[in-house]
């Protein structure tokens, strides 16, 4: 995390490939995250119920406990590296909505988490709050590397 001590990381060319390629990761990330989850777990609110919870008419068997707690636990992993080392990039780079940005992506995405596992254990009416924290994070993490990416390469701004 170098480039949180260069002074000017618009004119360190090398810090600057280095991020751009990082910033292009995490937004690879992101998109295939939102294409696993379509396509295996689910991001309507139908899908992941049947996920959840099965479905005795099309002979689908609900998720294990143990499979869920493992989703769960490699969710919060993958979510804590990719938004904390997003959110450093975006802070050094953003001037005005930074907070905005970093605090909307922080709390959607803890919310999501939190969501999921009620829904699970608690009542499937939280499957409701997961499918919309889903989204505010997945397009916020897309729009602070967007960002990022227009600051590190404007000229004058």
């Amino acid at each position: 995390m170098k480039f949180t001590l260069i002074n000017n990381i618009k004119k360190d060319n090398a810090m600057r490939l280095i991020l751009t390629g990082f910033l292009s990761f995490i937004l690879l990330y992101i998109i295939s995250d939102v294409l696993v989850k379509s396509f295996g777990f689910g991001i309507s609110v139908e899908t992941i119920n049947i996920t959840l919870f099965g479905s005795e008419e099309n002979f689908i068997d609900p998720i294990t406990k143990a499979s869920f707690l493992e989703f769960w636990h490699v969710e919060i992993f993958f979510m804590m590296m990719i938004l904390l080392t997003l959110s450093a990039v975006f802070i050094r780079l953003a001037n005005r909505s930074r907070t905005f940005m970093t605090n909307t992506l922080m709390i959607s995405a803890i919310t999501s988490l939190i969501a999921i596992a009620l829904a699970y254990f608690v009542s499937a009416i939280f499957v409701y709050i997961y499918v919309i924290t889903f989204f505010i994070w997945h397009l916020s993490a897309i729009y602070m590397i967007l960002y990022s990416f227009w600051k590190l390469y404007a000229k004058g701004v």
